[in-house]
């Protein structure tokens, strides 16, 4: 067993450590459809259905669950027993929804903004030959329009009160998403909480990449940045020449750590990229890396959102770089290989280590 897994086993068979988390801003009313064809085969199948003016494609696997970067970070934390504040945005039938999720948890859901529309998204994930993948089709409903106007005295207190505050889906709140960063994180830098950002993939909304790099992620009020492959690479080349002249002479994975370096030594934030086959943290002086868990994925979607839990319970917790970074991969591989996608508890997560050792 490694220095790091005995690190991680010992943290988690320990009384939980309390603090708290502020989550902001989506809650996405999810319908996942699992799609055992490949698109080619999927869309011939809809183009022939549409020809003949409408028609059903039966036995096709759909749920319907919570969505949104921030609500599946907090169901993450929650299973993980740490105490979560929502201020998001959604419907009033969203606010049932999330309170029908969370019934099993103490839960303070005065702070989530009900307005006329929801915001929606069907996943259609289909099967390849390196694993699942997902298209998602959204309807932003009001998130593309929530901002700093919409927070209440009683949602800064909330950040007042808390340990760490962590937004999210900066591409979705498409017209106020950089001014609510800077107003929460302003906020939150007056005291002594630290903040996380994890801006989701940033081209839906690419003409406002350039304000959030100069409002936002050369600002000082960023200490740890997440991020995928994909929004390392696009947040770099921001930056640096190095990338696009590095694009066809590495592989994917490893521009990804390139761009996560150059962001390091440009940014105040710690980055922690994490990939399909490890995560790193990334600072000015060192990187540190853990390798991904090898586990037959059952979900394209949600990955992201369990990794960030358990980084942030890695990093509560105090633990070294690189189990943190193996706890926050733990977390990630135990709920894409639930069969219910349900997030592991402390518990979950000791029995899955035990078991790939």
């Amino acid at each position: 067993m490694s220095a790091n897994v005995r690190e991680i086993l010992s943290f988690l068979s320990k009384p939980a450590k309390r603090f708290n988390v502020v989550v902001m801003p989506d809650y996405f009313m999810d319908r996942l459809i699992n799609l055992t064809v490949d698109p080619q085969a999927f869309c011939s199948t809809v183009s022939s259905i549409v020809q003949r003016k409408g028609g059903s494609v039966d036995q096709v696997v759909q749920v319907d669950q919570r969505g949104g970067n921030a609500i599946n970070v907090a169901s993450a934390l929650l299973a993980l027993g740490v105490t979560v504040t929502p201020i998001i945005c959604t419907s009033a039938l969203g606010l049932e929804q999330v309170r029908f999720f969370f019934k099993k948890h103490n839960v303070d859901f005065s702070h989530i903004k009900t307005f006329s529309e929801a915001s929606m998204t069907t996943a259609l994930e289909f099967g390849s030959e390196d694993g699942k993948a997902n298209v998602m089709l959204r309807n932003l409903g009001s998130l593309s329009n929530f901002g700093p106007d919409d927070l209440t005295e009683a949602d800064y207190e909330a950040v007042d009160k808390a340990d760490y505050v962590c937004l999210f889906n900066w591409a979705g709140t498409k017209k106020h998403g950089t001014s609510l960063i800077e107003s929460a994180f302003r906020r939150a830098k007056k005291g002594r909480c630290k903040t996380y950002l994890d801006t989701a993939d940033p081209l839906p909304n690419k003409a406002k990449i350039p304000e959030l790099m100069e409002k936002v992620l050369t600002s000082n009020q960023v200490d740890v940045l997440s991020m995928n492959e994909n929004e390392a690479v696009t947040y770099a080349s921001q930056l640096s020449n190095k990338v696009e002249e590095s694009r066809s002479k590495v592989e994917f994975n490893e521009l990804a750590l390139l761009s996560a370096q150059i962001l390091a030594k440009h940014l105040h934030a710690r980055i922690d990229l994490h990939t399909t086959t490890f995560a790193s943290t990334v600072t000015k002086e060192r990187a540190f890396l853990a390798p991904a868990f090898k586990v037959a994925a059952l979900r394209a979607t949600g990955a992201g959102d369990a990794w960030d839990a358990g980084n942030l319970l890695g990093e509560a917790g105090g633990l070294s770089p690189e189990a943190r970074l193996g706890l926050a991969n733990a977390v990630a591989a135990c709920y894409l290989s639930d069969k219910d996608g349900v997030h592991p508890d402390r518990q979950s997560l000791i029995r899955f280590l035990e078991k790939m050792k």
